[in-house]
């Protein structure tokens, strides 16, 4: 029985050893996320810091005492109110977004980074809109983004955070602006809208006469072309009558030079002068011939004085 009992107490402070030895193995490992990073205290000083991964301390020595995430963050910045450099008080409200840059400074550098720095957020909001007017307030709220980020940065280093981005979500006047706001805008879409419609009116006025202008140009561009071309044509015309009557005398004076030419106008000349004294006939009842108006030479000599006075009055 002693040597069972002997046994027993054996396996029983084994057993207790075992887990022991399990207990402190498993306060020894520590697995650290990943974008995560530990700070280990020795004796209650800063021993080292742990990232993601295996890391493994010394228990009872060591201790974990504070855990930062490394990821970027988002905060909210509580609505506020705040005064514009014309006296607009504004309810104004953001987002922050930040990143732990060194735990070690996050951790001892100050209690709580993330309510001092939306505390910072906040004062640097009311400190750069009361260096703006109510409607640079609107226009510049990337402008006034920019400068609060800057401005945090600046006071934040010694933290061991660092400020990426602050957007302001909304911008909220007095009720009594915003009226007023709606009744400026209202009377500027007025004006834009009178505006336009004079500008139309005018650019018509402009396209009409513009057009009648140019109507006119064409046309009397039209007349002097036609003027041209009728002259042109009539220059041709007289060109081609004065071509024809000259080739006409061309021919009559080469026929004319000889004798059958010359009894051919002798002919002509007959039957001319005949025709004349027809026409006299016919407006007098007299006619006075001369004595040797019979013969050929005579008859044409007749008919050439008779066409000649009836040329003369005509």
């Amino acid at each position: 029985m002693n040597i069972i009992y002997t046994y027993a107490q054996f396996f029983n402070i084994w057993v207790f050893i075992a887990i022991a030895i399990i207990v402190i193995l498993k306060s020894s490992i520590k697995s650290i996320p990943q974008n995560t990073a530990v700070i280990v205290e020795r004796f209650g000083k800063y021993n080292k810091t742990m990232v993601g991964g295996l890391n493994f301390i010394i228990p009872f020595i060591d201790k974990v005492a504070y855990r930062q995430n490394l990821k970027e963050q988002a905060f909210d910045v509580p609505s506020q109110s705040t005064i514009t450099q014309d006296n607009i008080s504004l309810i104004v409200d953001g987002i922050l977004y930040l990143k732990v840059i060194d735990p070690y400074k996050a951790s001892y550098g100050i209690d709580n980074y993330i309510f001092s720095v939306t505390q910072l957020a906040q004062t640097t909001m009311r400190s750069e809109i009361g260096k703006l007017t109510l409607d640079k307030t609107f226009e510049e709220r990337a402008t006034l983004n920019v400068a609060i980020v800057n401005a945090i940065n600046e006071a934040s280093s010694p933290w061991g955070v660092q400020v990426f981005r602050y957007e302001i979500k909304d911008i909220e006047p007095p009720r009594s602006v915003l009226d007023a706001m709606e009744r400026q805008m209202k009377a500027e879409r007025e004006k834009r809208a009178v505006i336009l419609e004079s500008e139309g009116n005018r650019q018509s006025e402009i396209n009409i006469a513009e057009g009648r202008k140019a109507a006119r140009v064409l046309a009397a561009e039209a007349e002097r072309q036609e003027q041209i071309l009728k002259a042109e044509g009539e220059a041709q015309a007289l060109i081609a009558i004065s071509t024809a009557q000259a080739n006409a005398l061309s021919i009559v004076g080469k026929v004319a030079s000889t004798n059958d030419g010359q009894n051919a106008i002798q002919l002509d000349l007959a039957v001319k002068a005949i025709a004349a004294k027809q026409a006299i006939a016919k407006e007098s009842s007299i006619i006075l011939l001369p004595e040797n108006s019979t013969t050929p030479t005579a008859i044409i000599a007749e008919a050439m004085s008779i066409i000649s006075q009836l040329n003369k009055k005509h």
